[in-house]
């Protein structure tokens, strides 16, 4: 049975699953679409044509799906979707997409997003990434599963941040960070493996010794970059994890590749 408090708005058209709380002063749009056990707090605002799966719980401010801040945005019809279990804190903003990122922005399952994080205009959440307080996602960034972005740091446009990466707090990212990567800083660099983060997720000791070798091959001053991915693929073609980083490095895409700091920079 759903819940709905009597100063709740929900406008015509839109889908209420079952079990569904809405807590007082809230705002449903008419292309909204809520999952079954969704859980909104008092004050939040879903907007557009926006689907919530379920067992997701928004807190209070928080703003769902309203136009992306993009200024070629011409009001065309464009989608948000966020997955099931996932947690919205206070403040969060989600956009949906535009016309030049396919019309979708999309957040996974088992997610958290802090308090004041945001989702630009067609960003790509995976599943069981966290947003610490504060960050930010500009368009068209893409964020691999169980990435977290640290309190405060924002992403440049159009950046990947791999699967199991870490961006430390109060990061400016400009460059895609490998899968099981970790970043920090003012301008972020490259700090080395996630391995805080491979241990909690129980890695095996070889996997995590593989992945550390690969990096330092793939890292290292002699040779470019090309070459250094080809000796890697030689060593280690058959380890999934390896490959990961592998295809990340070799895919195509508008921004470089985040380096570490090397001896040569002041």
């Amino acid at each position: 049975m759903n819940d709905i408090h009597s100063t709740a708005v929900v406008e015509d058209g839109a889908k209420i699953g079952a079990d569904v709380r809405i807590g007082p002063y809230c705002i449903i749009g008419e292309g909204v679409d809520l999952s079954d056990r969704v859980h909104l707090h008092s004050h939040v605002v879903v907007s557009g044509h926006t689907q919530i799966g379920a067992e997701t719980e928004i807190y209070p401010f928080a703003s769902i799906g309203l136009p992306p801040q993009d200024l070629k945005f011409a009001g065309e019809d464009s989608e948000l979707r966020i997955g099931a279990r996932t947690q919205i804190r206070e403040h969060v903003t989600m956009n949906p997409g535009t016309s030049g990122g396919g019309l979708i922005t999309s957040v996974g399952d088992d997610c958290l997003f802090m308090v004041g994080s945001h989702v630009a205009h067609d960003c790509r959440v995976g599943n069981n990434v966290i947003l610490a307080n504060n960050a930010t996602l500009a368009g068209h960034v893409h964020v691999g599963d169980f990435a977290i972005i640290g309190g405060l740091s924002a992403i440049h446009q159009f950046v990947r941040i791999g699967a199991h990466a870490m961006v430390g707090g109060m990061s400016g990212v400009e460059h895609d960070l490998i899968p099981y990567g970790s970043a920090m800083g003012e301008r972020a660099r490259l700090r080395g493996l996630n391995l805080v983060g491979l241990q909690r997720r129980d890695f095996s000791r070889d996997d995590i010794q593989h992945l550390r070798t690969a990096y330092r091959l793939l890292f290292a001053q002699e040779g470019t970059m090309q070459e250094r991915v080809d000796g890697v693929v030689e060593l280690y073609a058959d380890n999934e994890g390896v490959m990961e980083i592998v295809n990340f490095v070799r895919e195509e895409t508008s921004r470089a590749v985040l380096q570490p700091k090397s001896t040569n920079d002041t």
